[in-house]
């Protein structure tokens, strides 16, 4: 399917009348081999879709979701692709945690440009996400790059809102899953930021802030706040919710900021892709409004 013969296809897989695609490429953002799904809809055989980006979560590849979601039908069903990317760079130069923790290193890049070293070498997630991966999708692929949105899980919803409310020019919906909120005040996001940027929350300029959604909303501007539209599911069993999440700082946040964000408690649904897969249908068709 791709054209660029640095493109290696790994896996393909007929689903709901379109296909399910993995890759691998050389990634020059992150100095490694990097792989990534992408779901095709039939609709793609006539000619550019819309396209949704899915960022998972900590000690996700780019599978989980393309396994465990059931999201194929959905995007097939409004003719949107699915672009899901790993959550870090891979390979033998690429550092790793020294105690091999979940919550750092491989499978957990955090969708931020690291600057401290030895990770600033590799770690460059947000310029893979918002830059390198888009170019090459849109040049390789039958994608409507002017038509694209973005979701995740956890550490992706972290990610996905960030990256929207940075780039709110380019994308058309942002929706998120149990996402970190404020990672300035959670362990997770604490020790990452820490590690990848160095410092505190105080120092190095404020940089910690601009990888925190809370921080993001609180300085956004009206435009953002009128033309973005977000919806967020947070499960009320979510053992993370508490410590980790945040999510009612961000509720109290958007609304001290003005900000109309769609954010619901779903009754019983914990962290899993159990969650996941109960609502990925009504996040899709958020979507699909939107990309219209």
């Amino acid at each position: 399917m791709a054209k660029d013969s640095s493109l290696e296809q790994i896996g393909s897989n007929q689903s709901f009348g379109g296909r399910q695609l993995r890759y691998r490429h050389p990634s020059t953002t992150l100095n490694c081999d990097m792989t990534f799904s992408i779901y095709l809809p039939p609709q793609a055989d006539k000619g550019p879709v819309p396209v949704l980006y899915w960022l998972s979560g900590l000690t996700c590849t780019d599978e989980n979701f393309v396994t465990k979601a059931g999201a194929q039908q959905h995007a097939a069903a409004h003719g949107i692709a699915i672009v899901c990317p790993d959550t870090s760079p891979r390979g033998e130069d690429v550092p790793d945690d020294a105690e091999g923790a979940y919550d750092f290193g491989l499978g957990a890049g955090f969708y931020v440009n690291a600057t401290e070293s030895p990770w600033a070498n590799h770690y460059k997630m947000y310029d893979y996400i918002v830059d390198e991966l888009p170019a090459l999708i849109n040049d390789q692929f039958p994608i409507n790059g002017s038509k694209m949105s973005i979701s995740g899980h956890s550490m992706g919803g972290h990610g996905a809102l960030t990256i929207a409310l940075k780039n709110p020019e380019r994308y058309s919906s942002v929706s998120a899953f149990s996402p970190i909120c404020a990672p300035i005040q959670c362990p997770w996001g604490q020790k990452a930021l820490g590690r990848y940027i160095g410092g505190d929350a105080t120092e190095n300029n404020g940089q910690w802030a601009l990888y925190d959604t809370v921080e993001l909303v609180k300085t956004s501007s009206k435009s953002t706040r009128d033309s973005l539209l977000v919806l967020i599911d947070q499960g009320e069993a979510d053992n993370f919710l508490t410590e980790q999440l945040n999510t009612q700082l961000l509720i109290d946040t958007a609304a001290v900021a003005a900000f109309p964000m769609r954010i619901r408690f779903q009754p019983e649904y914990d962290h899993s892709y159990f969650f996941i897969a109960s609502f990925i249908a009504e996040h899709l068709s958020f979507h699909a409004e939107n990309l219209r």
